[in-house]
């Protein structure tokens, strides 16, 4: 569900028409409606109601501080992987004792900082990690909790590289190998192991990979509670799939008559992680064309808005829908963005980055354009504003939060002096 339709053959967010927007704002330009992101964690909250889940709002999607703070207040914790991205949260007033630290990579400062604000959650994902997490505890004199993320080792799901649970990914410990790695630990008085992290990958737009690492996920708690450890936390993570061709994705309900089960059999509490699924379909992108132009029997329709906004076309191979902010009468979004429709005719959506590699979309069917209209890429919530850019020296864009017929400014459009800032400080 999402709150971005078209009346009189104009797109609005809620109740405010995106050209206005455009207008006010300049493009590029993020849109976001604050309905959709509260619709979306509330899904998850109400899915998985029968286990108390800690919900914990992906940092790493989209960390706009006006968006992570919608999340706090709804109820929801923050996953964060870095340093940076644990200043957000807790800026946020996110409460440490609801935030969860992942990422393979911590630096002997993350951790020390997130053991000085009580982070409630460690991921571990290696030996060494586990080790440097020990020995600092030891050094401020704590006790640290983790949750050891395993690679439950599951057939190829997803995008090969979003996918995170298959042999030869950088991310997690071997299943095969993670119970010897456990004992180990176990008379460590600075590390206590309270939980099993599994996040599988994302999207997921089906079930079947999270009933097989319940399976495992079930055996390997009853071997490490065998062990020893006192498991009382299960991470899923998050990767829930959402809508970007059509209607592809399940809702949170699908995915919590597979995991619940599984959880109330562990008798552990469930942590999960989602940043797509909540903040995906929440966001569009907002770019005006600039040209168009047929080369080497191709059409091009070239505007504002390039890689260095929304790199996941170029980077995923990803899909992600575009049309017209104000088609013509006749052009009615399709049912499929990817076959042609009466009227309208192949080309590339392209931007001005000096790169072949700049496009948004590839062989797309639209309505003819001119230089000035405007056009929405949509589904770009999740890992558009968080991954932008100033390649090419291209200031990154503006974003905007929709509230039923108001809206706010929520982060500024950089300017010219903002690129070389930092520079003339040093």
């Amino acid at each position: 569900m999402d709150h971005f339709t078209y009346r009189n053959r104009v797109l609005h967010c809620d109740e405010v028409p995106v050209p206005v927007l455009a207008e006010k704002y300049g493009t590029p330009l993020y849109v976001y409606s604050r309905k959709t992101l509260v619709h979306h964690l509330k899904a998850i909250q109400t899915a998985f109601k029968a286990v108390d889940p800690l919900v914990c709002y992906s940092i790493k999607t989209n960390g706009n501080l006006h968006i992570a703070r919608l999340m706090v207040e709804g109820g929801a914790g923050c996953d964060v992987t870095s340093g940076g991205e644990l200043f957000r949260a807790l800026k946020a007033g996110c409460s440490a004792d609801k935030i969860v630290f992942a990422g393979a990579g911590k630096t002997d400062a993350e951790i020390r900082t997130a053991l000085e604000h009580n982070v409630f959650l460690f991921n571990v994902e290696s030996e060494g990690e586990l080790s440097a997490i020990a020995e600092i505890a030891k050094s401020m004199g704590r006790v640290a909790n983790v949750a050891l993320r395993v690679n439950p080792d599951l057939p190829p799901k997803t995008h090969a590289k979003t996918d995170t649970s298959v042999k030869g990914v950088k991310f997690g410990l071997d299943i095969d190998t993670v119970l010897e790695f456990a004992q180990n630990v176990l008379k460590n008085p600075h590390i206590k192991v309270v939980g099993l992290h599994m996040h599988l990958g994302s999207p997921i737009i089906t079930v079947e990979p999270y009933r097989q690492g319940m399976v495992k996920g079930l055996v390997l708690i009853d071997k490490l509670r065998r062990q020893g450890h006192q498991i009382t936390v299960w991470n899923m993570g998050g990767g829930f799939g959402i809508h970007y061709k059509k209607n592809e994705a399940l809702p949170a309900s699908a995915f919590a008559e597979v995991i619940v089960p599984a959880i109330q059999e562990s008798g552990c509490r469930i942590v999960l992680e989602p940043g797509r699924f909540i903040v995906g379909n929440a966001g569009l992108l907002v770019s005006r064309v600039i040209y168009t132009k047929d080369s080497g029997g191709k059409h091009f329709v070239i505007q504002d808005a390039a890689m260095n906004d929304l790199i996941r076309p170029t980077l995923y191979d990803s899909f992600h829908r575009i049309w017209p902010v104000a088609p013509a009468q006749n052009f009615a979004p399709p049912e499929d963005f990817q076959i042609e429709n009466p009227g309208t005719k192949k080309c590339d959506v392209v931007g001005p980055v000096c790169e072949s590699g700049d496009f948004l979309a590839k062989d797309r069917y639209l309505p003819p354009m001119t230089r000035g209209e405007l056009l929405a890429t949509f589904s770009a919530g999740a890992y558009g504003m968080a991954m932008a850019s100033n390649y090419n020296g291209r200031p990154r864009a503006a974003e905007v939060l929709v509230d039923g017929g108001e809206h706010h400014l929520i982060r500024r459009r950089e300017t010219f002096d903002d690129l070389i800032r930092p520079e003339l400080e040093c």
